[in-house]
């Protein structure tokens, strides 16, 4: 089968999703969008951004090779209410022949404040063995042009952040017993 999934002549920095709309059974008992429905809509604009590059349905199929989130860090802002429209931009921060790393912000859709952000790394899959296989040529040439192009945006201030506690306020087990046990390995 010949390679040929060519990209756009250029990427948009940041990319810019469609607008969607929180649906009245994603809300939940505190009267707002439910953590999960989050998820539901960044993964939606990744479906449409790393459609660009070649990574959709079509690709699937024809390869039998997708890419699988790995690692996935939500800051959750503020609010959404139903009905409430988003869009979600999307920036590729760092790619190697196996992974990509990005970066994406939910925005309301008309007032333009951040709802939340996600940090996600996703790794290029063989759909046959399952295993973490090489992105093909034409694929990673066309991530490669993305990079570029997001590589002008300056990089988000909460790349690579950890959860954690003021260990001032923190109330933690040492706190509590003065020693913590040995870590179990499983």
């Amino acid at each position: 089968m010949q390679d040929d999934n060519r990209a756009p002549v250029l990427f948009f920095a940041p990319f810019v999703s469609s607008v969607m709309s929180v649906e009245p059974q994603w809300i939940d008992y505190n009267g707002h969008l439910n953590m999960a429905y989050y998820h539901v809509l960044f993964d939606r604009a990744v479906d449409e951004v790393f459609s660009l590059v070649g990574l959709n349905q079509d690709y699937v199929d024809a390869r039998h090779a997708s890419f699988f989130a790995a690692e996935c860090h939500v800051l959750y802002k503020r609010e959404l209410t139903e009905s409430d429209q988003v869009r979600i931009t999307a920036q590729l921060i760092a790619f190697d022949e196996k992974r990509l790393h990005y970066y994406l912000e939910m925005r309301h859709a008309t007032e333009g404040w951040l709802a939340a952000t996600s940090e996600n790394l996703s790794l290029h899959v063989d759909m046959t063995t399952r295993k973490v296989s090489p992105f093909p040529p034409d694929i990673l040439a066309n991530i490669a042009l993305m990079k570029a192009a997001h590589s002008m945006m300056p990089l988000p201030v909460t790349i690579g952040r950890i959860i954690g506690m003021p260990r001032k306020t923190a109330i933690t087990v040492e706190s509590m017993t003065g020693e913590r046990e040995p870590e179990t390995r499983h």
